[in-house]
């Protein structure tokens, strides 16, 4: 089997995986007792003609066969709560650019100091700078993110004044990009360690040292090379996460982004809206996971993809 081949079957399978996700959000969605247009506040008359106006009076299946038929056309239907009225593929966008802004510099941070500290890790084991990076990695897993939030509001914005709690003053990027990449730039400082110390005790690093090959090309070039696969499964959902948003971060921070969209749109029962980010958020984890398939042919021709 070829490349292409290999490739356009990862694309029928990330078809049907996208099809699975959008028909069990949507049922399970539909299980939930009651409908969104229960308010103490909306006579019963009031919301059965919203019910009647939205066809959630329908059978749950004609509601999906319909929901499905508008999706091939490229329609999310309209925000029932939240933005009433307003195309959901619209409000996905717009908040997307939002959680886009934030999550680039996130994801770039995260890369840029992870890896390196990583690979610093694996190569000096057992020593000062290892022992160092471990803890400091250690402790960026462990410490939840709400937890990190708080205590950077508390810090930084209530007790120094360095930075703004609003986001959208100067500055205001600061805390949420932290938040955003503590987890994942220590994720990859131990996921950079364990990779790279399992390469260095490989035979065929062994023999190219043999052959008089400089120690900085054994590591940087083959030892380096050959560490990239775990890292780079890690970075296909991370990339995901990252770019559209994180629920804590966006929620706190009061960032207008994908992350908190979610979260309120759970909270309203805004079905459409949740249908809507839900696929948004799906098609990029497996565009993303493709993505990573594909580069793991250029990092390792050998690798042969299911």
């Amino acid at each position: 089997m070829n490349m292409a081949e290999r490739i356009l079957r990862r694309v029928l399978f990330a078809a049907i995986s996208l099809f699975v996700i959008i028909t069990l959000t949507f049922f399970l969605m539909n299980l939930l007792p009651g409908d969104p247009f229960m308010s103490d506040h909306a006579t019963e008359a009031s919301r059965a003609a919203l019910v009647h106006k939205y066809g959630l009076d329908q059978p749950v299946i004609v509601q999906y066969g319909k929901y499905l038929w508008a999706l091939l056309h490229g329609d999310m239907g309209t925000s029932y709560i939240l933005q009433k009225g307003r195309a959901v593929s619209s409000i996905v966008w717009e908040s997307f650019l939002v959680s886009l802004q934030l999550g680039l510099k996130a994801l770039i941070a995260a890369i840029v100091i992870g890896v390196p500290l990583g690979c610093i890790a694996g190569l000096y084991q057992e020593k000062v700078a290892d022992g160092v990076i471990r803890v400091i990695s250690a402790i960026g897993i462990s410490v939840p993110g709400y937890v990190l939030a708080a205590v950077l509001m508390l810090v930084l914005a209530v007790n120094l004044k360095v930075l703004p709690v609003s986001y959208g003053s100067p500055g205001g990027e600061v805390m949420p990009i932290i938040v955003l990449a503590m987890y994942p730039t220590c994720y990859l400082m131990r996921l950079t360690r364990a990779s790279i110390l399992e390469v260095l005790g490989q035979d065929y690093l062994k023999t190219e040292r043999a052959r008089g090959m400089g120690e900085g090309r054994v590591i940087f070039v083959h030892a380096l090379k050959n560490s990239l696969i775990p890292i780079i499964t890690y970075l296909g959902p991370l990339t995901a996460s990252i770019l559209t948003g994180g629920f804590v971060a966006e929620s706190v921070f009061n960032v207008p982004g994908l992350g908190r969209y979610f979260v309120s749109a759970i909270s309203a029962r805004d079905y459409t809206l949740i249908m809507g980010v839900t696929i948004f958020y799906a098609t990029l984890i497996v565009t993303m996971n493709l993505i990573c398939d594909i580069l793991y042919q250029v990092v390792d021709p050998r690798i042969k993809s299911a």
